[in-house]
């Protein structure tokens, strides 16, 4: 009887400690966002839930700049009804092909304690030189944007980023 009460025991206490260990989310993608359109890079990152998290919660994301300078951070609040988290920067300048980004995720509760960190990098296998300097298009109906495509015909599609550092 005594063995079978110390069993139980055991294996509530196992529990537990198996609960503290469990991860709330899991990285599921990153990458660059690229999109020629509209002359725009940021950073994509995109979570998986594997356990539950406190109402209230939020996702923060410090990346690393690609122009140099103070790190890019955002704060996106965490749906219970969503099962995967989606984490975008603002827009970028200067990005490297091959150079390896850090990023630091970070889930907090409600009241700002630390509940998961996840440290990562992305790496580009693109330069931001693919991107012209001024979006290709502007306005609600995509109309070809006049910086870019002038009234003689021509078109600048150069990238005029200063990213010398």
């Amino acid at each position: 009887m005594r063995f079978c009460a110390f069993i139980l025991a055991f294996a509530a206490i196992g529990g537990c400690q198996r609960e503290t260990d469990e991860k709330l989310v899991e990285l599921s993608g990153r990458i660059f966002v690229f999109n020629y359109r509209v002359a725009t890079a940021s950073y994509l990152v995109t979570l998986r839930k594997t356990g539950r998290i406190p109402e209230g919660s939020i996702a923060e994301a410090v990346f690393e700049n690609p122009h140099g300078g103070d790190a890019l951070a955002i704060r996106e609040k965490i749906f219970s009804i969503d099962d995967r988290i989606t984490l975008e920067s603002q827009h970028l300048h200067c990005v490297m092909k091959d150079h390896a980004y850090a990023v630091t995720i970070r889930i907090l509760d409600g009241s700002g304690k630390l509940l998961q960190q996840i440290d990562t990098s992305i790496t580009s296998d693109l330069d931001q030189t693919v991107l012209p300097s001024k979006p290709l298009v502007i306005g609600p109906g995509y109309a070809p944007n006049p910086e870019v495509f002038k009234a003689d015909g021509t078109a600048d599609l150069r990238n005029a980023d200063d990213c010398s550092k």
